[in-house]
C-alpha cells in the first residue's frame, strides 16, 4: 500500500460529512457542495483551500459546517490515497508531553484492542500511525483480516471543547438531505459520553460499493475518539473484499469506549476553542425560510444545530428543490480567490459572484446555482439551490426552484448581518 504524506486524522475525522456520509475528496464541486466539512475545520482550511485552483472559489456547506473549495477545481489537499496513508489535511499540533505515546505504541494498542474486541485470530498488515508527540493528533490504521476478507480499520484521537459545537457535531447523525447512509444511531453512555455510530458509504454518488462505518465518541472531558472501518483493504481505489466491514455495531461501541483511549488522550493538550455563539439568534434554516419568496412550500428544514449552515427543501408545485445557506465571519484573506474576473462590486463595497454548473459529477442532469457574497468587513454569505431534493438524489425538476435573482436577493438581505 503506498504511503502518502501524512497530516492529521482529526481533521479528516471532523469532516463527518465528507467521510461519514460517503463523500469523497476526488469528486466534482457540485457533489461536494452539500457534503461539506466540520465546523471546526473551516478556519484552519480556508487559507490553504482558496489556492487549490486558479478559478474563482466558493464556500460549500454541509452536514456539519463549511469547507472552502475552489470553484471548478479540487479541494485543498485532495488526492487519492489509502487508509494507511493517513488523513490529508493539517491542523495545529498538540505539544509533546513527557508521557507522550509513540507511533509504535499507538499501533500496538489499536491491534490489542481489536484482538480483544473483534476476532482474536485476526491478522494485521500495513500498519501506519502517529504518536502523541509527532506533529499532529495521534492515529493508527491497519488492514485487518479475520479470514473473511481484508478490511482497513483506523482509530484517531483528539481533544475538543467539552460541550462545544464541534463536540456536538461529531456525535449527531448527518442530515439525510445531504447524506447517503443505511443507518445511524446516537446514545449517551453511563459515564456521560456521547456516541454516534454510522453505517455509510465511501462515495456519496454510489460509484462503488465501498462501505464506511464509523463510530465517534466524545467524553464529558472533551476526549474524542473516532473509528472507521471499510469493506475493502483501503479507503479508495481498492476492490471490495467482503460484503460488509468486519466490526459490528456492538463491537464499534466497545472499541470506541475502550479505556486505553482515555489514557492516551489525557496526554494531549486541549482542543481548539469554540467561537462564541449567539444563542438568541434563530437557526439559519429558519432565517432562510423567512426570506423565501411567497408561495413556496417548505417541506423540510435542517435542525439548526450548526451556527454557520442551514438548508431547506422547498416545493413550488413543480418539484422539490434543496436550498442551502452558509454564513461565515471574516473571510477577507481569501477574497481575491473567491471574487475574480466577472464578479461584481456593489456601491457599498459588497462583492458578488455567481456560479451555475452541474450539481454532481454523474452527468445526470442535477444542477447547482450559487450566489456568493462578501461584505467589506469580510462577512460572507453564500447560497446555493439545486434541482434535486437531496445532494445525491436524482433531479426532481429542470432547474432549481429559485432563480439567480432570487438567490441574490436572499444573500444580500441585511438579516444575515444583524443575526435576527
Amino acid at each position: 500500500m503506498p504511503v502518502e504524506q501524512h497530516s492529521d486524522p482529526f481533521e479528516d475525522r471532523l469532516s463527518a460529512a465528507l467521510h461519514q456520509v460517503g463523500g469523497t475528496f476526488d469528486t466534482n464541486q457540485g457533489a461536494l457542495a452539500a457534503a461539506g466539512a466540520a465546523h471546526g475545520r473551516r478556519l484552519r482550511q480556508r487559507r490553504r483551500a482558496a489556492f487549490a485552483s486558479g478559478a474563482a472559489g466558493v464556500a460549500l456547506a454541509g452536514v456539519t459546517g463549511s469547507l472552502l473549495l475552489a470553484w471548478g477545481g479540487t479541494p485543498a489537499g485532495s488526492r487519492t490515497s489509502s487508509v494507511a496513508a493517513g488523513p490529508r489535511t493539517a491542523t495545529p499540533s498538540p505539544p509533546s508531553s513527557p508521557s507522550a505515546v509513540g507511533k509504535d505504541e499507538m499501533i500496538r494498542t489499536w491491534e490489542a484492542v481489536l484482538r480483544r474486541t473483534g476476532s482474536g485470530a485476526a491478522a494485521f498488515s500495513q500498519e501506519e500511525g502517529r504518536g502523541t508527540g509527532e506533529g499532529g493528533w495521534p492515529y493508527a490504521s491497519v488492514v485487518y483480516d479475520d479470514g473473511k476478507g481484508p478490511a482497513a480499520v483506523s482509530v484517531s484521537l483528539a481533544r475538543v471543547e467539552p460541550g462545544g459545537q464541534e463536540a456536538r457535531q461529531q456525535t449527531r447523525c448527518p442530515d439525510r438531505a445531504l447524506a447517503r447512509y443505511d443507518a445511524c444511531s446516537t446514545e449517551r453512555l453511563a459515564d456521560g459520553s456521547e456516541l454516534m455510530i454510522l453505517r455509510g458509504y465511501e462515495y456519496a454518488d454510489g460509484r462503488a460499493d465501498t462501505k464506511r462505518w464509523t463510530a465517534n465518541l466524545v467524553t464529558p472531558a472533551g476526549q474524542s475518539v473516532s473509528l472507521s472501518e471499510w469493506n475493502a483493504a483501503a479507503e479508495k481505489d481498492a476492490p471490495v473484499s467482503r460484503a460488509e466491514p468486519p466490526l459490528s455495531h456492538a463491537q464499534l461501541r466497545t472499541l470506541a469506549a475502550a479505556q486505553e483511549w482515555r489514557r492516551i488522550t489525557d496526554t494531549l493538550a486541549g482542543g481548539p476553542r469554540q467561537r462564541a455563539e449567539n444563542p438568541a439568534a434563530p437557526p439559519l434554516s429558519a432565517r432562510l425560510s423567512d426570506l423565501l419568496p411567497k408561495g413556496l412550500d417548505v417541506t423540510r428544514k435542517s435542525d439548526g444545530s450548526d451556527a454557520e449552515y442551514g438548508n431547506v427543501v422547498i416545493d413550488d408545485g413543480q418539484g422539490r428543490s434543496l436550498v442551502q445557506i452558509n454564513v461565515q465571519p471574516d473571510m477577507r484573506d481569501v477574497a481575491g480567490d473567491l471574487f475574480r474576473s466577472g464578479s461584481e462590486t456593489l456601491a457599498d463595497g459588497t462583492r458578488v459572484a455567481v456560479h451555475q454548473g452541474p450539481g454532481n459529477d454523474r452527468a445526470d442532469g442535477v444542477v447547482m446555482w450559487t450566489v456568493d457574497t462578501m461584505r467589506p468587513d469580510g462577512k460572507r454569505v453564500v447560497i446555493s439551490a439545486f434541482n434535486a431534493e437531496t445532494q445525491n438524489g436524482a433531479a426532481t425538476r429542470a432547474t432549481p426552484a429559485l432563480t439567480i435573482h432570487q438567490l441574490r436577493v436572499i444573500a444580500l438581505n441585511a438579516k444575515w448581518w444583524t443575526g435576527s
